[in-house]
Formats: structure tokens, C-alpha cells, sequence
């Protein structure tokens, strides 16, 4: 296939303005974040957890907190899991909250059994379907990260649990 230096500059134009786009979300260099000046609220939600208990986002207001959607057949949000659960660990002295909402589930899964087999301890709702596309939630894993106005200030499908990104935006909602 033959590009043309026409395709070739157009091509440099898209994959800068996304880098640039990309950059405006996070300082790989800083660990910062930058707001865009649409902040968007934390939607509301009420889910319950594997044992019937309601949960609503009120109970988090005021707290960072690490909203994690996933599904138990997702590979990725398995690959993810042990780099939230350091985050965890790391920040245990703090306020941060992290909390799995589990969605399109396969019938017959057990969301709180599958985290504990892998050695995940932040606790998940169910049935999280609603709250998903409250969030807009794309697929599988997505990671929302709220600061402690309630502020969505990153969201992101990465699964690499070594990612830098997560360890700042992390930073980020506990300081902000």
C-alpha cells in the first residue's frame, strides 16, 4: 500500500493532537493530572454488595476513591487486580477507597469468591450494570478515579497493574 506525503502529514497531525490529548490527562513526568474545564460529578448509584447489603455512592463522598468496573471473565480486569490491590496496601494508612462493581456477569458468578481466590481484598458490589452506564463505562476493566469533591478527574481502560499512570492519579485524588 502507497501513502502519499499528504496521508503521511495527516497521519502526524492525528497522532500528535492524541498525544497531546493523552498529555492533558497526565504528566508521565510529574505524576499530575490536569482538569478539563468540564468536571464532571460522580454519578449517584445504590448497589448491593454479594451478601444483599445496599451501597450508595454517599457512603464514599468526601473520600479519593477507585472505582474498578469489571466482570469475572475478563481477562484484563484479572491482570489489573493485583496493581489496585497495591495501591491499596501502599495507601492503607489513608482515606483512599477502592471499590469493584462487578457487571454482565455470566450466570452462576460469584464476584466476591473470584477476588478472594485471586488475593484481592477491596470489597465489590453486583449487579452494577445501572451504575456502568451511569458512568459511561465503555467495557472491561474501567478505572474511575474521584477526588474528594466528588470529581471524576481520570478514567481509563489500562490493565497493566505496573502502569506509572495509576500510582499518580492515585497521588493525585489523595492530595486534591
Amino acid at each position: 500500500m502507497k501513502f502519499g506525503i499528504k496521508a503521511f502529514s495527516l497521519m502526524a497531525v492525528v497522532f500528535t493532537l492524541l498525544g497531546l490529548i493523552a498529555f492533558a490527562f497526565i504528566s508521565p513526568g510529574s505524576n499530575s493530572l490536569a482538569f478539563s474545564e468540564d468536571v464532571k460529578l460522580a454519578p449517584d448509584f445504590a448497589l448491593a454488595d454479594p451478601q444483599g447489603k445496599l451501597h450508595q455512592w454517599s457512603e464514599y463522598k468526601g473520600k479519593p476513591t477507585i472505582i474498578h468496573f469489571w466482570a469475572t471473565w475478563c481477562p484484563y480486569c484479572k491482570k489489573l487486580q493485583p496493581g489496585l490491590e497495591k495501591l491499596r496496601v501502599d495507601h492503607s494508612d489513608t482515606d483512599l477507597q477502592i471499590l469493584g462493581i462487578s457487571f454482565n456477569e455470566d450466570v452462576g458468578a460469584d464476584p466476591a469468591q473470584t477476588l478472594t481466590e485471586r488475593g484481592i481484598n477491596f470489597p465489590t458490589l453486583v449487579q452494577g450494570e445501572s451504575a456502568a452506564k451511569a458512568y459511561g463505562v465503555p467495557g472491561t476493566p474501567t478505572t474511575v478515579f474521584i477526588n474528594r469533591h466528588g470529581e471524576i478527574v481520570w478514567v481509563t481502560n489500562v490493565s497493566d497493574p505496573n502502569n506509572q499512570k495509576l500510582k499518580g492519579a492515585t497521588e493525585f485524588i489523595l492530595s486534591h
